[in-house]
């Protein structure tokens, strides 16, 4: 008798995995929302993320798009991730996200650094002098006596605002 559906013991024996429908719904599910996120881009944003020709036009046309016709355009934008490897998007997608919190934080130092020049004065300004030698000191020095003098008369801090757009302009404009 002839062995048909049995394999030979020497051969290996693959292994299936099974995916439920509701595993596969989420996957899909979190491709499309990864397609909404590109959706929401502006154009020069959008122009950083790899994208695929086709994907990039079904981006374009789901940003035109309301309603009901954005949704099944989402649709197909999920459709169409499927057929593509995901993870240098999200890449990008989280270099951008991340980009945003760096600014914030680099902005968090500047005000602090502008609050300790008003404290501190002439030695913060030597400190700032060592970093940017180009810097107007005279200018710094006459900025940091305005946001003292309008902190002790209770003025609006129109020199406290301008030391910080001075600093801006030194530090993150390098």
């Amino acid at each position: 008798m002839s062995r048909k559906n049995q394999k030979a013991p020497w051969e290996e024996e693959e292994e299936i995995i099974w995916v439920s429908k509701s595993e596969m719904k989420r996957d899909m599910e979190a491709l499309q929302k990864v397609g909404e996120e590109l959706v929401e881009l502006k154009p020069n944003a959008l122009a950083k993320i790899p994208l695929d020709e086709e994907l990039l036009e079904a981006v374009k046309d789901a940003q035109r798009f309301k309603n009901e016709a954005r949704r099944r355009q989402l649709q197909r934008i999920g459709k169409l991730m499927r057929q593509v490897d995901v993870e240098p998007i999200q890449a990008a997608l989280d270099m951008l996200r991340n980009k945003h919190s760096q600014a914030t934080v680099a902005l968090k130092k500047l005000e602090q650094k502008r609050d300790k020049l008003i404290e501190n004065g002439d030695s913060m300004i030597n400190a700032i002098m060592v970093d940017h030698p180009d810097a107007d000191r005279q200018h710094l020095r006459q900025l940091v006596r305005q946001a003292n003098k309008e902190k002790a008369q209770n003025k609006p801090a129109k020199a406290y605002r301008e030391i910080f757009q001075y600093l801006k302009a030194l530090y993150l404009e390098d």
